[in-house]
């Protein structure tokens, strides 16, 4: 067993990303320039937030935090996501989920405009990676995209393997299916209503969790030999530490490779936030011209 560190490989990238930006200013006369929306007072919001602008601070990427009371209406996020949009010193706009009950989170995520939508989140972006039409103006969602870059970094072969999908969310589940099927993997998605879940996870080469429930993946479900990922995060009141959907303890024994909570997916998350901000920078600059 291999335990495949997120947190590593992410410093690599992010390493390459302070180089890069390094040079911007001398060649474009700026710097990209990422602008992060939360709304309300959720721990975990932000604590994710505060991950983010640390990693923009180390790579330089000049960022700001835009913090509104959970009061806050639909029509005033549009209007201030609008004024976003229009500012062309502005490069990425990500807004942090989850929004509170009364803002439609379709709504917001479609107003920010694709080229500045540094999640991957609108619909445009989706489209081009669900229709193979990916190009340089393509925005890839972070945390599939991070996946994918943590299994080729341990020279995981994708192509021709059985590949289960635990979620199908738009934010995570959907997206890796469709970039696993990209690199010829044989995909299964599994949910909440899939029967004899534990039998189909035991086939596959590579299994992604992405559910949210703690410690959900038992070693019964896992074949031998398998590449697990574990997206999932949430807190475990009974030793009072964050887990993933992955009983880690038991289950890595059966694995070639696995990633650990914390330090998995959520570092190469926010790694691959940096390059997009980067990739939207030089989209704006390369259309200035």
């Amino acid at each position: 067993m291999e335990i495949i560190s997120g947190k590593t490989l992410a410093a690599t990238v992010k390493e390459g990303l302070k180089s890069q930006v390094a040079e911007l200013v001398s060649k474009y006369g700026r710097i990209p320039n990422l602008v992060v929306i939360l709304v309300g007072d959720d721990p975990g919001s932000k604590s994710y937030v505060s991950g983010k602008t640390k990693a923009a601070d180390f790579v330089g990427i000049k960022n700001s935090l835009l913090h509104f009371e959970d009061s806050m209406t639909e029509s005033e996020l549009l209007a201030e996501v609008n004024r976003l949009n229009d500012d062309s010193d502005v490069d990425g706009i990500l807004v942090q989920l989850p929004l509170p009950k009364q803002i439609r989170t379709n709504v917001i995520l479609d107003a920010i405009r694709a080229d500045k939508d540094v999640d991957g989140f609108h619909r445009l972006n989706a489209a081009d990676l669900f229709q193979s039409r990916i190009t340089c103006e393509t925005v890839l969602p972070c945390t599939p995209h991070g996946i994918i870059k943590l299994l080729e970094s341990k020279n995981i072969e994708i192509s021709g393997k059985h590949a289960v999908v635990i979620g199908r969310s738009n934010i995570v589940g959907m997206p890796v299916a469709k970039m696993l099927l990209d690199k010829n993997a044989t995909v299964t998605i599994c949910h909440s209503r899939t029967q004899n879940l534990a039998e189909i996870t035991r086939q596959a080469d590579i299994l992604v969790s992405a559910i949210g429930r703690p410690n959900f993946v038992k070693a019964d479900m896992v074949k031998e030999g398998a590449a697990v990922i574990d997206v999932g995060t949430s807190f475990n009141a009974e030793t009072g530490r964050i887990c993933g959907d992955v009983d880690f303890v038991n289950v890595s024994d059966k694995t070639s490779f696995i990633t650990p909570v914390p330090g998995g997916v959520g570092p190469m998350t926010i790694a691959c936030l940096m390059e997009n901000t980067v990739r939207c920078f030089l989209n704006h600059v390369s259309d200035s011209k």
